[in-house]
């Protein structure tokens, strides 16, 4: 960990992230997967990784040491130390960890977004003018000194049980109030208003994800969550960088992909229970998103090292 010499805002940031440093390599050890305590993660990791498709919930990451890309779609976010990700919607991201050693593990802290205390936050702050979010639900900025001394006061209470059930709550409204007094305050208010083109896409990715498996139609679907279609199609792509049925499809094949790294000889019938009732369409989509037929990836992510969301 780098030590710099007090009294600057530079020297604040970095002893924050010191701090997040040890404490994340104490809480997580040699564990390949993330080390979840409630609502929030720590996560370590030894070495860079291969890329992984996952479907990533609403949450705040901040990465402590190490770098990892990110991409939606087309667009591809790098996520350095220091910087907190959020996100806001359920969206199928393709991550990797790009710099991670033994010496210096990629360190990372994580906590689930509440968009039910992001709208009681936005009542009880009271009207505040802020530029409309335009872009994806998903966008990456420096932390500034101010959240990273909150989210330092909640990895200390993940060592104190009984305190994080009395002070938790606490903390986390306050993570949540930073994050609405920050760069990112457009896109988290959207997160929390029930009225916003986010609301809208977030009520769509759920009726989706609960039909991942059927023939959907994006008529049924429009109307089911009360918008047009044209306005369905304009604010998904939007908030996911791709279309409803594209989305679907993202999901169909991640789930394949996580059932194939455990049964890797059951690749049809895999690819029915997700939704593809042609095999030969199964592997050409599923070899056109990652690279390879069903079966030989699933052999080849059993011995290599793969991103742990």
């Amino acid at each position: 960990m780098m030590h710099v010499h007090p009294g600057t805002w530079f020297t604040r940031v970095m002893s924050h992230l010191d701090e997040l440093g040890r404490r994340i390599v104490r809480l997580a050890g040699d564990s390949p997967r993330p080390l979840w305590v409630e609502d929030a993660m720590v996560f370590a990791a030894h070495h860079v990784t291969e890329t992984m498709a996952t479907v990533t919930e609403p949450m705040l990451a901040l990465v402590v040491q190490g770098v990892k890309r990110s991409a939606l779609g087309d667009h591809v976010f790098e996520h350095h130390p220091g910087q907190a990700a959020v996100v806001t919607v359920a969206l199928p991201l393709t991550s990797q960890i790009t710099q991670a050693s033994r010496r210096e593990p990629f360190l990372a802290l994580g906590l689930r977004l509440q968009p039910s205390l992001i709208a009681q936050l936005l009542v009880d702050g009271g009207p505040t003018a802020i530029r409309p979010h335009d872009g994806p639900g998903m966008a990456i900025s420096n932390a500034d000194d101010k959240l990273l001394d909150a989210l330092v006061r909640l990895v200390r209470l993940l060592d104190e049980p009984r305190d994080l059930r009395v002070l938790g709550d606490g903390v986390r409204r306050e993570i949540h109030w930073r994050l609405l007094n920050g760069p990112q305050n457009a896109l988290i208010r959207q997160a929390g208003a029930a009225d916003s083109r986010l609301a809208l896409v977030a009520r769509a990715i759920a009726w989706i994800r609960s039909r991942y498996d059927r023939v959907i139609r994006i008529d049924d679907l429009a109307s089911d969550i009360g918008t047009s279609v044209s306005s369905l199609n304009r604010h998904f792509r939007a908030v996911t960088a791709m279309s409803p049925l594209q989305y679907q499809k993202q999901i169909r094949l991640q789930k394949a992909r996580i059932e194939l790294i455990s049964a890797p000889n059951d690749v049809a019938a895999i690819g029915y229970a997700v939704g593809y009732d042609n095999p030969s369409q199964f592997s050409r989509e599923y070899r056109r998103m990652f690279g390879m037929p069903p079966g030989q990836d699933a052999v080849r992510l059993q011995t290599m090292a793969i991103v742990q969301e």
